[in-house]
């Protein structure tokens, strides 16, 4: 009888170990992941935030994930990184994108925005209709490309440094979506 009380209870440590490492951050009711490998890269979670719409509406939740030794800083060069959004309305998909273009022509000079027009078109031309509980991720892995996926499937993958730095400023750069949103995760953990 011991030895049952014992392996049940060793059991349900087990499983709350394993969960703990599964997930590390949860806001707002979704849960995120402590890492990702893509690529053959390990991404670690940085932080997550909360974008409001009409500062009382939740719009989205997302989580920065940065390659091992990169810093916050670094998050708009040549180096790893994923975000994940979670969307809480429904959107179409021509609306992501069209404010992706918005946001660019904000974050980068209009020369530049033109070198990459043909990756940005490849890029936004993958973005399908969300419903509330859909999840974005794009993931830059240095050499390989920006991959975008939904709800953990591969939509495609656009190549280039130069555009994934300019694709990321989007939520990261100088004038992002969501500046709060921004400084929370690029907070060092």
């Amino acid at each position: 009888m011991k030895r049952w009380i014992f392996a049940l209870l060793f059991g349900a440590v087990a499983f709350v170990g394993v969960r703990e490492n599964l997930y590390v951050a949860l806001i707002e009711g979704v849960e995120f992941k402590d890492s990702h490998t893509n690529g053959g890269q390990r991404l670690l979670l940085n932080n997550v935030a909360l974008m409001r719409y009409k500062i009382v509406i939740k719009a989205i939740v997302s989580a920065l994930y940065l390659g091992e030794g990169v810093k916050p800083a670094e998050v708009l060069k040549d180096v790893p990184k994923r975000i994940e959004i979670h969307y809480f309305w429904n959107l179409e998909g021509k609306e992501i994108a069209k404010a992706a273009d918005k946001l660019l022509a904000e974050n980068i000079s209009a020369t530049r925005l033109e070198t990459i027009r043909a990756e940005i078109d490849e890029m936004n031309a993958l973005y399908e209709n969300v419903k509330a509980g859909d999840r974005y991720s794009l993931t830059y892995i240095p050499g390989i490309g920006t991959e975008l996926a939904l709800n953990g499937k591969k939509k495609g993958l656009v190549p280039g440094a130069e555009f994934a730095s300019a694709y990321f400023s989007i939520w990261l750069g100088k004038k992002p979506m969501d500046v709060a949103m921004r400084d929370t995760l690029l907070k060092p953990r």
